[in-house]
């Protein structure tokens, strides 16, 4: 828009127009022939048995030929390297013939020093006016920076993969090292316990992480056996340090004096000193631990066990019913310097089972959304479809409720199973 009062001089704009629309026809002045000459690609003329009649000057300044040297004296394939003669006899000269134009063919032209210059030809067939063919039309379209970026390409590609491979294999490093931690923490056997039979597994939900769960059965003294299965807050190597530290200071207070819950006690002692008094990180864990007595005279087994924050064992009676022993009130070991844990006593007949587990069964995330817990009660109900069956019997069939679980299955799970072999063992049918 003009400034008021100003106006535009209709003089001045009819002598812009003149001007744009003289250099326009300046741009039309360019003959064909000059067109053809400066053209950007390679233009050349062939006749049929492949002799050059006509190559513009682009393409002669690409070879470093000059045109008296080229035209009538070289055929299209002496401009080629041999690979490219090569691929021209057998592929690209039968297709042209047969389908009269061929496009997008990626060569190798030669040039006078010896170099090589990546091109793309396109070659038509020009034909008289009865159908005979005449000569060859070919275009030649300069492929140097297509092949960069294609060699540039394929080296990030072959970076990206090796560097996968490295990954992979950093990865497959990691998995063993852990795992062979992972199993160091663990019992390679559980022992003979005179009178009983045991069982125990351990599920690892990622093999990238440490687990925090543990369990451990060992003699105490000639008839008593201990036997403690926990989980520690956390994942990785400092839950593993805390794991070990719990397992090797519950083994050492069973011995210097086996009562539950004193174990527990100087566990509680151990680990709030290391690291929950005057720590920022506190640690801590939850615990079973407790003794199992043999008594061949009458045929069972006296469990004496106290709890530390951790669900309630499983009893599975020989008559099919199973319930947990109440262990109410028992804090997490380590949070305080002194705490309160459970006691409690029962009795193993033949038949009958103990069983123990870490929260990674119970919170199981289960339903075809995932967001429902698999739960104590599922669990009990569990127990008592198996009750009766042989501690590796249950073992196993809790092993194959884990892996059905699948994706619901974000924590580690330890299980222990005690129990006393029935005089004739029959496995029970599920109902």
């Amino acid at each position: 828009m003009c400034r008021s009062g100003q106006y535009p001089d209709p003089h001045e704009a009819d002598h812009e127009k003149s001007s744009s629309s003289a250099a326009f026809a300046a741009l039309l002045e360019d003959s064909a022939e000059e067109l053809y000459e400066s053209a950007p690609c390679g233009y050349l003329s062939t006749l049929m048995d492949g002799t050059i009649a006509r190559v513009n000057t682009t393409l002669l300044n690409w070879l470093g030929l000059d045109r008296e040297g080229v035209v009538g004296r070289m055929r299209f394939t002496d401009l080629l390297t041999v690979g490219g003669k090569l691929y021209h006899e057998t592929h690209f000269a039968p297709l042209l013939r047969m389908q009269g134009e061929i496009s997008g063919i990626a060569l190798e032209i030669k040039r006078s020093d010896g170099a090589r210059v990546p091109v793309l030809i396109s070659s038509v067939i020009k034909h008289g006016t009865t159908g005979e063919p005449l000569l060859i039309r070919t275009t030649v379209f300069d492929a140097r920076d297509r092949r960069a970026y294609e060699a540039e390409l394929l080296r990030s590609r072959k970076a990206a993969e090796e560097a996968r491979k490295q990954a992979e294999a950093d990865r497959a490093r990691l998995q063993d090292a852990l795992a062979v931690l992972q199993q160091s923490l663990l019992p390679d056997t559980l022992p003979v316990v005179p009178g009983m039979e045991t069982a125990a597994y351990y599920h690892t939900a990622s093999p990238d992480r440490l687990g925090g769960d543990f369990y451990d059965v060992f003699p105490i003294d000639g008839k008593r056996f201990g036997f403690f299965l926990g989980d520690v807050c956390g994942k990785g190597p400092q839950a593993a340090a805390i794991t070990s530290l719990t397992r090797y200071t519950l083994r050492a207070a069973a011995l210097h004096d086996p009562d539950p819950v004193s174990a527990l006690t100087i566990l509680n002692k151990v680990l709030h000193e290391r690291y929950t008094s005057g720590s920022n990180d506190p640690r801590y864990c939850t615990a079973v631990f407790g003794t199992v007595e043999p008594d061949s005279d009458i045929g069972q087994v006296a469990v004496h066990l106290a709890s530390g924050g951790h669900p309630p064992v499983i009893i599975a009676r020989a008559d099919g019913t199973a319930d947990f022993l109440p262990t109410p009130g028992g804090l997490l070991v380590g949070v305080l310097p002194t705490a309160r844990f459970t006691a409690a006593t029962t009795a193993l007949a033949p038949g009958d089972t103990l069983l123990l587990y870490t929260d990674g069964l119970t919170e199981a995330r289960t339903g075809e959304d995932r967001t429902s817990l698999y739960g104590d009660e599922a669990l009990l109900a569990f127990a008592a479809e198996h009750a009766g069956k042989p501690p590796p019997a249950v073992i196993q069939a809790l092993a194959d409720l884990l892996h059905s679980f699948g994706e619901g299955l974000d924590d580690d799970t330890a299980l222990l199973a005690l129990g006393v072999p029935a005089p004739n063992p029959q496995t029970r049918s599920s109902p």
